[in-house]
Parts: structure tokens; C-alpha cells; sequence
């Protein structure tokens, strides 16, 4: 089988995006499927050009991945409003198409107040999609269930995030030792240092006075509110911020944490369609208890797996609370974090997720090479 992947998004390490990306491609590879990615350039670089040049690389990205077209080959489209043309050309070609939806059309506004002004005929380019697409993935259900009436459909499928379990392990089978650059007793956050992860309720919580004297916050991670960050870090000893960390050694820093921080919030109802972060699967397999905010999916994960602690969003005072049980009940937490490497394990790898998605594609893959 051959696939053409197309993500708008320039995918980073660092961010859930490159994770993503790259680890579904490995497991169609390893599937046997040949695959050609088309990424915007500059992925390999630090930052993206302005909006307007962003715009025209995204377009040429499409003319080129058109110039290299491979008969036979599946459409793979990350779901983005740049990727409109492509899914015009694919459509009037009869070419399959699969659309992978992240996140509601509300992400592009929350990171970007100016698209409002257009935000008509952005939403107007991904509903078209979802409707023309031969078969859409969503990684919530919630999501799932959103994608379905946008598209005026019912056969969206939900394949979530998984976790890459050879590099996200429990620290007793890693072959490293304990960083050297942490304190005794942590939390840790990694992942995006974005508006709706959480940044504003960690830092209220870790001024107030009922923060566990002997736990620090380790903070792994970029983004828009890395300046904030790094101010905190300097005006209080209780923040340990890190940066930015190459993809495989975060991990370690992962592993020999009291739990993990995944407060994210939900700011002009963002998260209304559920959340399922990366980073909720990579904490659970190595085998520590993940601390998340009341939010659809990763609170309804949490809960039936009973390998961590909910609390409600933007909630400060009830995320320390959370924090001191971890401390107070180490046994407690021990189990949580066993309960929650044993299901990533089982059924929440990235391969599986791989095999799921191929099991999609393959589907309508024979029944188009049938007409």
C-alpha cells in the first residue's frame, strides 16, 4: 500500500505534533506501507515565517506533494484549512482521503485572535472536508461525535494518542540513571507551554502557602508562555524550568516524578470536545499517576483505569490537594501508576494505534480499488 501524509502544522520535537507524526508513520512502515511525508520546510527550523509566508510555503507544500504524486497512493491529511485545495483536487480526482481531526476549529482562533476575522471562511474550508473526506479519524470521542455533525456524517472512528512504551517506561526498567539536575521530590510538567495547558493555575498554585515545602515543580517545555515561565522559575525556588529537552530524555525526568501535572484548561470552550494529550499516555507508561483537570476523556480515562487523581479546571487549590495525597499515600500512588502502565501497555501503544488506523485505511482502500 502506498500513503502520502500531509500535515500543514510543522511538526517540532517538543511538541505532541512531531510525536504524533512521526510515530504513526513508523508504525505504518514497520505495517510495510511506503510512505511520503510533506511537511512544511521549515519544521527543522525554531520559529515559522510570518502568517502571509506561512501561507504561500503551505500552498507550494501542496503543489509540490501534487508534482510527486504516487498513482495508487491514499491521501493522509492532518486536519488543517490550508489543506483545502488538496482536498478539492482529491475529490474531483476520486482519490481516498483520510482526514485526522485534532482538535474543534476553535484551536486555530484561540492561538490566533486575527483569523477571526475570517473565521467564517476558515470554518466554511474544514467542513467541506469533513464532508467530502472518504473517512475521518478523531482522536476523542467527543470529538468523534462533533466531527460527525459537522460533516453531516456518522462513520467518524476515534483512535486517540498512544505512547511510544520502548522510550516511556517505568525508571526501574531504564538503563539510566536518576537525573542529576533534580530535586529529591517533584512533580513534572512537559509538553507545549501554551494558554490552555495549564501555565496560570500551577502558578497560582505554587505561590500559595499549602504547597508541599519539599516538592518542586519541574517544568519541561516551550511555548507562548515560556517568558512567564521562566520569570516564575527566577523569583521562586519551588520551579525547576528546563526548557526545551530532546524528545528521548524526557522520559527519564518523566519516570522519577511523584506524578504529572496535565492541567489543561478550557478557554473559549476548546476543550468542550474532549481532551486525549500525548502526554497523558507517555505519563502513564512509566508508571506514575497523572493529576488532570475535569475534562471530557482524559477525567473519564483517569477514572475507570484509576491511575490518577481529577481535579477540577483551573482549580489551584484542589490541584494542591492532589498533589499532597500523592505525597501523603505513596502506596496509593504506586498502585495508580502500576493500574495505568499495565493498560498503556496492553492496549495504548503507539504500534496498536498504527494498526488501527491501518485497519481504517486498508477498509477503504479495497473498497475503492473494487469500483
Amino acid at each position: 500500500m502506498k500513503l502520502t501524509y500531509l500535515t500543514m502544522e510543522a511538526p517540532r520535537e517538543g511538541q505532541a505534533s512531531y510525536v504524533h507524526v512521526r510515530e504513526i508513520i513508523s508504525g505504518f512502515r514497520r505495517q510495510g506501507v511506503r510512505v511520503a511525508l510533506f511537511q512544511p520546510h521549515y519544521a527543522r527550523q525554531e520559529t515559522s515565517p510570518r502568517l502571509r509566508m506561512r501561507l504561500l510555503h503551505l500552498l507550494m507544500l501542496q503543489v509540490k506533494m501534487w508534482m510527486k504524486w504516487r498513482r495508487g497512493s491514499v491521501l493522509y491529511i492532518r486536519s488543517h484549512y490550508m489543506a483545502f485545495p488538496s482536498a478539492v483536487i482529491a475529490h474531483y480526482l476520486k482519490i481516498p482521503v483520510i482526514n485526522e481531526i485534532n482538535g474543534p476549529y476553535e484551536d486555530v482562533f484561540v492561538t490566533y485572535k486575527g483569523l477571526n476575522k475570517i473565521r467564517g471562511v476558515l470554518i466554511f474550508m474544514q467542513r467541506w472536508q469533513y464532508k467530502k473526506s472518504t473517512k475521518l479519524i478523531a482522536v476523542t470521542k467527543e470529538l468523534q461525535a462533533w466531527a460527525n455533525k459537522e460533516g453531516n456524517r456518522n462513520d467518524c472512528e476515534f483512535v486517540s494518542n498512544g505512547a511510544n512504551i520502548e522510550i516511556f517506561k517505568p525508571a526501574e526498567q531504564m538503563k539510566r540513571d536518576r537525573p542529576t539536575d533534580v530535586p529529591d521530590k517533584y512533580v513534572v510538567f512537559f509538553g507545549g507551554l501554551t494558554r490552555w495547558h495549564g501555565v496560570s493555575v500551577m502558578l497560582e498554585a505554587i505561590k500559595s502557602d499549602q504547597w508541599p515545602d519539599d516538592v518542586k515543580l519541574v517544568v519541561i517545555g516551550k511555548g507562548h508562555e515560556s517568558d512567564r515561565m521562566e520569570k516564575a522559575a527566577e523569583e521562586s525556588d519551588n520551579i525547576v524550568y528546563m526548557g526545551k529537552r530532546p524528545y528521548k530524555e524526557v522520559a527519564l525526568y518523566v519516570a522519577h516524578a511523584l506524578a504529572s501535572i496535565i492541567m489543561i484548561s478550557n478557554p473559549d470552550n476548546r476543550s468542550g470536545t474532549g481532551v486525549f494529550p500525548l502526554k497523558l499516555f507517555e505519563t502513564l507508561a512509566c508508571g506514575i499517576p497523572a493529576i488532570v483537570s475535569e475534562l471530557p476523556g482524559q477525567a473519564d480515562f483517569i477514572r475507570y483505569h484509576k491511575c490518577g487523581l481529577v481535579v477540577p479546571v483551573d482549580d489551584a487549590s484542589l490541584l494542591i490537594e492532589a498533589i499532597n495525597s500523592i505525597v501523603v499515600y505513596p502506596q496509593e500512588a504506586k498502585s495508580m501508576g502500576k493500574s495505568g502502565y499495565d493498560i498503556i501497555v496492553k492496549e495504548h501503544s503507539w504500534f496498536r494505534r498504527s494498526e488501527q488506523t491501518m485497519d481504517i485505511i486498508g477498509s477503504i482502500k479495497k473498497e475503492n480499488d473494487s469500483l
